[in-house]
Formats: C-alpha cells, sequence, structure tokens
C-alpha cells in the first residue's frame, strides 16, 4: 500500500513528535516550493546508524528539519524472556541488552535480587564488580570512541581503540574465562576468586594505558577536521536534557554532574577517590572530552580497588541462593542435589518488588523486578540508558546539516541491542 507515491510505513497516525514535517510530506501534502522537504529513510540496516536502527530524516537541502527514530529491528524480547526463567537462568538473556555493558546489565538485574532476598554480598565480591564493571566501561568507550572517529574520517583510530579494547578482553577470558558475556556476577557475589597473576596484568594494563589515552588525545584534539566537526555542534542545553530523562556523558558533557557512582555509591565506589568529568555546552566536543577523561578516571578506580582488595570469600555462603563449594561435590551426596536443584529449578523469591540502578557507560540502567513468590520473576522491566537518551538526537539534529547528523548520533553512542531490549 502506498500513500502518495511514499511508502504507507513511513508515517504514523499517532503524533510521535508532534506536527512532524515528516508525517506531512510522507502523506504527500502540498506545501510551498521554497519549502519543499524531503524525507529519506537512514537505515536500518546503514553502517553509520551504529545498529538497526532507522532514522526518518526530512530534509531541506542538506538542512535537518525533522527526525524520527524507528526501533524494534532487533527482536530480542529479553524482558519477556526472564520472565520465562528462573532467576539463576535469566543472567545470560540481561548481559546481551547493551551488549558492550554486558557487567553493568549483569549488576543491575543481580543486585536487584539481592536487594529483594536481603542479600549481603562479600566486601571481596563488591571489589571484584567494580574492577571489572571500570574495565567494562574503558573497553565501551574504546569501541564508542573508535567507531565516531572511524565516521568522522580517522581511520586509523579505529584501530588503535579496538587493539587496547582486545587487551581488556583478554583480562576479561584469563578472569572469567569468556571474553565477553561472561556470566561472572552471581546473586552472592562473583563466580569465581580471580586467578593467580590477574592482578599484576591489570596493574600492567592500567600503567600503560593513560599513555594510550594520550596517543589518542594527540591524534584528535588538534586536529582541525575534528575540531570542525565537533565544536557548537550538536548542542542540547542541561535543562533540555533533564527534562528528557537524559544521564551519562551526554547528560555530564552538559554541565550536570550526575553520576550514580556518587550519587548513590553501591558495591565499593564509596571508598575510592575520583572525580566527575563535565563540559560545559554540551556539543560534540564535550562529549568527546568527558568519555576520554572518564577511561582515565576508570584507571584511578580499578588500581585503588586492586591496592586494597579484601581477602576473604568473593560469594555468599548462603546456600539457599548460592552454589555449594565446588569440591564438595565430589564427596557430598547433599551438596550435588543442592547443586542440581537450584540450576535447575532455581530458588524462590519472596513476593516484593525491587528497584536498583548503577551507572553503565551510557548512564543510569536500572532494573525493576516484580517477585510472586516463585523461583521465576513476575516482571521484569529495564531502564535502558540507550533507549532513554535516544530521545535527544532530534534536538541534537535540528536545524543542522545531513552530515552533522553522524556525528550526532556518533557521540550519541546508542547500543540498539539495549533499546530493542
Amino acid at each position: 500500500m502506498t500513500v502518495g507515491g511514499r511508502d504507507a510505513a513511513s508515517y504514523s497516525a499517532v503524533e510521535v513528535i508532534g506536527s512532524s514535517p515528516i508525517e506531512h510530506t510522507a502523506a504527500g501534502e502540498e506545501i510551498a516550493p521554497e519549502h519543499e522537504l524531503l524525507t529519506v529513510n537512514m537505515g536500518p540496516h546503514h553502517p553509520a546508524t551504529h545498529g538497526v536502527l532507522r532514522l526518518m530524516v526530512s530534509l531541506e537541502g542538506e538542512v535537518v528539519r525533522d527526525l524520527k527514530p524507528v526501533v524494534g529491528y532487533v527482536h530480542t524480547g529479553i524482558e519477556k524472556s526472564c520472565e520465562d526463567k528462573s532467576y539463576w537462568k535469566a543472567i545470560p538473556f540481561v548481559e546481551r541488552m547493551d551488549y558492550l555493558a554486558y557487567f553493568s546489565n549483569m549488576e543491575s538485574f543481580v543486585g536487584c535480587v539481592e536487594r529483594l532476598i536481603e542479600l549481603e554480598i562479600p566486601e571481596r565480591a563488591k571489589y571484584l564488580r567494580v574492577i571489572h564493571l571500570e574495565l567494562n566501561r574503558i573497553h565501551s568507550h574504546l569501541v564508542w570512541l573508535g567507531t565516531s572517529a572511524l565516521d568522522l574520517g580517522a581511520m586509523s583510530m579505529f584501530f588503535y581503540c579496538f587493539r587496547d579494547r582486545d587487551k581488556v578482553l583478554d583480562l576479561f577470558e584469563m578472569s572469567t574465562g569468556q571474553r565477553m558475556h561472561t556470566r561472572y556476577f552471581q546473586v552472592g557475589g562473583v563466580a569465581e576468586d580471580i586467578p593467580i597473576g590477574f592482578e599484576q596484568r591489570v596493574l600492567d594494563f592500567c600503567a600503560e594505558f593513560p599513555t594510550r589515552v594520550d596517543q589518542y588525545e594527540a591524534l584528535l584534539t588538534n586536529n582541525e577536521i575534528f575540531l570542525n566537526r565537533t565544536r557548537n555542534v550538536g548542542v542540547v542545553p542541561r535543562e533540555r536534557l533533564l527534562q528528557l530523562g537524559v544521564t551519562g556523558p551526554l547528560l555530564r558533557a552538559a554541565g550536570e554532574p550526575w553520576d550514580l557512582r556518587k550519587v548513590e555509591p553501591s558495591l565499593a565506589y564509596g571508598d575510592f577517590d575520583f572525580t566527575i568529568p563535565v563540559g560545559t555546552i554540551g556539543d560534540g566536543w564535550d562529549r568527546f572530552k568527558v568519555r576520554v577523561q572518564e577511561m582515565r578516571e576508570s584507571v584511578r578506580i580499578i588500581e585503588q580497588a586492586l591496592g586494597g582488595l579484601p581477602e576473604g570469600p568473593w560469594i555468599s555462603d548462603d546456600r539457599k541462593y548460592v552454589l555449594p563449594p565446588r569440591h564438595e561435590l565430589p564427596t557430598s551426596m547433599e551438596a550435588l542435589i543442592h547443586h542440581f536443584k537450584l540450576v535447575t529449578e532455581g530458588y524462590r523469591v519472596g513476593p516484593g518488588e525491587a528497584y536498583y540502578a548503577v551507572e553503565s557507560p551510557r548512564g543510569e540502567i536500572g532494573c525493576f523486578i516484580l517477585a510472586d513468590g516463585s523461583a521465576k520473576p513476575a516482571r521484569v522491566h529495564f531502564r535502558e540508558p540507550s533507549f532513554v537518551n535516544l530521545q535527544a538526537l532530534r534536538d541534537m539534529c535540528i536545524g543542522g546539516y545531513l552530515a552533522d547528523l553522524i556525528q550526532n548520533l556518533a557521540m550519541l553512542d546508542p547500543i540498539l541491542g539495549g533499546i530493542d531490549r
């Protein structure tokens, strides 16, 4: 079915962004020639959309007059899948929402379950979680920096960033056995203690990585092309971002120092000395500088966590929710049965509801769980930062050039697995 020679799917009967030129041009309405607009589709398989994202862009020449994101092409259904699994088996699902921040996904879910069952995790587990969360933040920002620079023509940055990202994945493989989607965080703590030699390898990485960040900045901060493409481009005022509920580096780049690691410190974040980088006007340059400085601060946090890493257990000894120690399985029939029951049937969580949020590389990721007393959650819902932050893209792009749209989307850093969860 076509309307006015255009695809009927290119407009909606529901007013998403008000009296948008997109709806008018898509419906084939007559408009004055001097104000003629062209509605084009970017995506959902365009390489510069950073995922399976469709953007309906209303153009007057090369100037963006309106923009509407269209999501829903990934079809993950992660939240509903979690409601069909036991609490034990839901963890691998939530890891795959924001596939660059899988440790943040895990922490929001297992932290919410721990809040529901009022389970306190050991101090060593808190520190180990912080170390992996901050390594994951560096990993995510490296992927963002490499792909964003590539969108602006800086091809070498892509290789440099992925070189260092690979070193982080090597550390994950050493401590968890997997490079991505590790399932390392468990309700009650972490799956295993870190192996011998892991601390030294992380410290070696932390000693070298700041020099790498210096190299990134040397390549970009005085690059005339990069400066012209990012400074005073995609400016969104702090007040507007707060109205939209935007969090993370996007909000901090506009001058608002909101970071859950400082505002509501969970785990062991209250034990560490680190600063929250903020920008001034919230343009592409500020977003770049904030994320680069966040990588430096993550190194500081990791070094402090390793320096003060407590001795003791890495997981709770509450056998109601935690697997028996592995060494007991060959000698104890009770431990073997308990292990089997926990993995196959899971554990029951008393009726109640809870919300738990952490600061992911893209902002506040929060998990809401409604428990009904069974071994499966009755409702799982995530406050996913990429989904919320996507609202700001229209404000970033209107009045700018189509070429600036590419830069704005790159600096937004959306992950479509989280948007279409």
